[in-house]
C-alpha cells in the first residue's frame, strides 16, 4: 500500500517562530513529524510514501533519502508550486500518483502526531474507503472537522457542523481510498482548479466523497493524537501526547510494529 502525506502549507497560524520551516519538520521527542510518519508507515507495512511539499520544500527534500534508507521505505517528493493558494491544489498535484494506484491508498494530513495503532486499524478495516474518527473531541481551542454518523455511515464532513446524528466525531485527518473511488475524487478535484475553486481546501473534495456515501469509518476514540495548528498545539503534543504514546507502548507493545530500523514504534 502507498501513502500520500500532504504537507505543503505555510503554517501561518503557528506564528513567526515557525515561519522559516515547514510544519512537518517540527520536532517531537527527537523526531520530526515527517520522521514520525515514515516510522508509522513502515511499521504499518506501507510500500512507498509520497510527500506533497510547498513552503520551504527543499528542507523536506533533503531529508527524504536518509529517512528512506533508515526505515526501508521508498519516499518521493511531489512539489506543489501553488502552495499559497488552496490545499486542493496539493490534491491536484498528487492525482497522477492516485490514478496509478491498483489498490487502496492512504491520504494523510502531515500535521498530526498519533498513536502507532491508528494506521494498522485503518489499513485492516474491512471497508475499502474509510476515514478515522474520534468521538472524544473538543471545540474549546479550535474548530475541528466534524463527522456526523447516521445509520452507521458518515453523512457530512465539515467544520462548524450542527444538526442531529447518532454519533458526532472529529476527523483525525487520515483516509483510506479504494481505487474504485478515484474517478469521483479526480472529478471533484478538477472541478475546483479554476476561479475561486483554487482557494478551496482538499477537505472539500473529501467532503464530496462523504456526501456521495463513499466513506465508512474506523473509530479510534481513546487513542492519543493531536493536530498541530497553533503554538499551544505544539506544547500539548510535547507535554501530553508524547507521554501518552510512551505509556501506551509500554503497556501494550505492538507484536508486529517494529520499524525496519528495529526501533520501537512508540
Amino acid at each position: 500500500m502507498n501513502a500520500i502525506i500532504y504537507a505543503a502549507g505555510r503554517a501561518t497560524r503557528l506564528g513567526r517562530e515557525f515561519a522559516q520551516r515547514p510544519k512537518i519538520l517540527l520536532e517531537f521527542g527527537g523526531r520530526t513529524l515527517l520522521e514520525w510518519h515514515v516510522l508509522r508507515l513502515a511499521a504499518a507495512g506501507a510500500d512507498q510514501a509520497f510527500v506533497v511539499t510547498g513552503h520551504e520544500h527543499r528542507q523536506v527534500e533533503t531529508l527524504l533519502p536518509g529517512l528512506s534508507k533508515r526505515y526501508s521505505l521508498a519516499l518521493e517528493e511531489i512539489y506543489n508550486p501553488d502552495y499559497c493558494e488552496g490545499s486542493v491544489l496539493s490534491m491536484m498535484v498528487s492525482l497522477p500518483v492516485i490514478q496509478k494506484t491498483k489498490q487502496n491508498i492512504l491520504l494523510m494530513d502531515g500535521d498530526v502526531l498519533y498513536d502507532a495503532r491508528m494506521l494498522p486499524a485503518l489499513v485492516a478495516a474491512p471497508a475499502k474507503t474509510a476515514l478515522l474518527i474520534d468521538r472524544t473531541y473538543s471545540t474549546a481551542d479550535d474548530d475541528p472537522v466534524l463527522v456526523p454518523i447516521r445509520d452507521g455511515k458518515p453523512v457530512e464532513f465539515m467544520e462548524g457542523w450542527e444538526g442531529t446524528a447518532d454519533v458526532v466525531a472529529e476527523s483525525v485527518g487520515f483516509f483510506k481510498l479504494d481505487c474504485a473511488d478515484v474517478p469521483l475524487l479526480v472529478q471533484q478535484t478538477c472541478a475546483r482548479l479554476s476561479g475561486a475553486g483554487r482557494l478551496d481546501s482538499l477537505d472539500e473534495v473529501l467532503r464530496a466523497l462523504v456526501k456521495h456515501g463513499r466513506f465508512e469509518f474506523v473509530d479510534v476514540s481513546g487513542m492519543a493524537w493531536t493536530e498541530i495548528d497553533f503554538p499551544h498545539d505544539v506544547d500539548y503534543a510535547r507535554n501530553e501526547i508524547l507521554p501518552r504514546l510512551a505509556r501506551q507502548e509500554q503497556e501494550q507493545p505492538l507484536t508486529n510494529g517494529a520499524s525496519a530500523s528495529g526501533e520501537s514504534p512508540l
